[in-house]
């Protein structure tokens, strides 16, 4: 079993002191960690990415504008929320702009994952209840998982928000907010399986139970953790674990 030091230490921003200074954010969603100590967060409503390296009172605006303004040419942000760093410490935001259910378009993006391998992007389209993949320089997506509508049946999702590639069981594991559940889609399949949570999709704060989560990861050897946004709290799954 896995456990963390339950005292948290503030390593970037001032607690509860929110700002557009370099030093502070405006509701921080996502963070992917960088190169040499350094991580990157969406910084929701100052809209723009911050670069900071581990000791530092402040950080850099590596994308959008410093100065917190929010626009739609190719220089601002609005809204940033998914966040992925590769290898070589390029960028990939999930951010607004025209919505639209079409293959080139999605309707409120979040979660943001690449395969190293082929560099595949997959998005969480989270208001038309899917996720697209997006091969390396296509403008056009394919949907990899969920129906284009919201439900709780095992071929569709529900406002889906965090994902995870999963390149052992060459899988998506998707935190689906709206059902109240976490869901494995294997890529090329046509549903999905329960990985925690309700499969009916309704909510709940036993150990067994969730309410809006919002992320998910795995550890190396399969074990599961959950942003449990509504209930306030981590989810630990042991790998193999029934639900």
């Amino acid at each position: 079993m896995l456990r963390w030091n339950s005292t948290g230490i503030i390593i970037a921003g001032i607690g509860g002191s929110p700002g557009s200074n370099a030093s502070q954010f405006q509701t921080p969603v996502d963070i992917a960690l960088g190169s040499s100590n350094t991580f990157y967060i969406t910084d929701y409503l100052n809209h723009r990415v911050q670069y900071w390296k581990i000791g530092n009172l402040s950080g850099t605006t590596v994308a959008g504008q410093a100065s917190a303004s929010a626009g739609t040419t190719a220089a601002f942000l609005s809204y940033p929320t998914g966040l992925y760093v590769d290898s070589n410490d390029n960028i990939y935001v999930s951010d607004s702009g025209i919505a639209g259910s079409a293959n080139n378009q999605r309707r409120k993006p979040y979660g943001i994952v690449q395969d190293p391998s082929t560099k595949t992007l997959y998005i969480a389209d989270y208001n038309n209840h899917r996720v697209m993949s997006y091969t390396e320089g296509a403008s056009m997506g394919t949907m990899v998982a969920g129906s284009n509508r919201s439900g709780t049946s095992n071929i569709e999702l529900y406002n889906p928000v965090g994902i995870y590639l999963d390149s052992f069981t060459n899988s998506l594991v998707i935190a689906n907010f709206g059902a109240h559940n976490i869901v494995r889609w294997v890529l090329g399949a046509s549903s999905w399986t329960l990985v925690a949570g309700n499969i009916t999709g309704s909510s709940g704060n036993s150990s067994t139970t969730l309410y809006s989560p919002t992320g998910v990861t795995l550890d190396p050897m399969g074990n599961v953790y959950v942003a449990d946004a509504l209930n306030s709290r981590i989810q630990f799954f042991m790998s193999g674990q029934s639900e």
